[in-house]
């Protein structure tokens, strides 16, 4: 099956490219690396006094998401592998220390928390879902899209992030790319639509999946942003982008 899909605008946040336009300079590090290297969104739409109390992940999320300049009330997928685990984390180890649980810390601990705060700093009352699939995240995050797409093309907005695990989770997993978010406003293509183009082969040949060369995070939002085509595999699917 072949998901074919438009994208509208999108936005991407690590440490060292921060906007989509830094993106197209990916590979290279910034002159300022070193200072980068631990830097969060600023976050500047939202109050000092709110975004305080965010966890960096959240902050990433809701700066691609802001980053993409939705229209009001669209549509959001919001998907991550890890979620708030970290935070989830501190909670267990304030837990076994004897420590007071933080009623803000609990109550942004669950896994939808961006899309929850995402939804209240703008307003939103569409529909919103969240979406973890271990290492297919973002594929399956597409998939979902696809699906609501197919009953009504009015664009959307999907937002997918990590931030490294801790130390304790850390031999189970291996992700050198994160911390690392990226947003898309995404409707399916229609004929003879100008701009980018996303496209996904969900049951590809065996052969030709196997020739194809594996994707980063990285290529793609470059390719993105640089308005450069791309091929290769995300997980065991074959992802194409190109530019009208």
């Amino acid at each position: 099956m072949r998901l074919h899909f438009h994208i509208h605008s999108a936005g991407a946040w690590s440490p060292l490219y921060q906007c989509l336009s830094d993106w197209q300079t990916w590979p290279t590090p910034p002159a300022d690396a070193e200072q980068l290297a631990l830097a969060a969104p600023a976050l500047k739409q939202v109050p000092a006094m709110q975004r305080r109390r965010f966890s960096k992940l959240t902050k990433m999320l809701l700066d691609v998401a802001f980053q993409c300049d939705a229209p009001a009330q669209c549509r959001t997928i919001f998907a991550s592998r890890h979620g708030e685990l970290n935070r989830t984390v501190d909670l267990l180890q304030d837990i076994v220390r004897q420590q007071p649980i933080s009623p803000i810390g609990f109550s942004q601990s669950v896994h939808n928390t961006a899309s929850g705060i995402f939804s209240i700093l703008t307003d939103n009352r569409a529909p919103s879902t969240s979406i973890a699939a271990g290492e297919a995240t973002l594929i399956q995050a597409l998939v979902e899209a696809y699906g609501q797409l197919a009953e009504d093309n009015a664009p959307l907005l999907l937002v997918f992030g990590d931030e490294p695990v801790s130390d304790i989770y850390k031999e189970f997993t291996q992700e050198p790319e994160l911390p690392l978010a990226i947003a898309l406003q995404l409707s399916l293509c229609q004929d003879q639509v100008s701009g980018t183009q996303l496209v996904i082969e969900t049951k590809p040949d065996a052969t030709e999946l196997a020739a194809a060369q594996p994707l980063s995070f990285g290529q793609v939002i470059h390719a993105i942003a640089s308005q450069q085509p791309l091929e290769g595999r995300l997980n065991q699917y074959l992802v194409r982008i190109c530019h009208d």
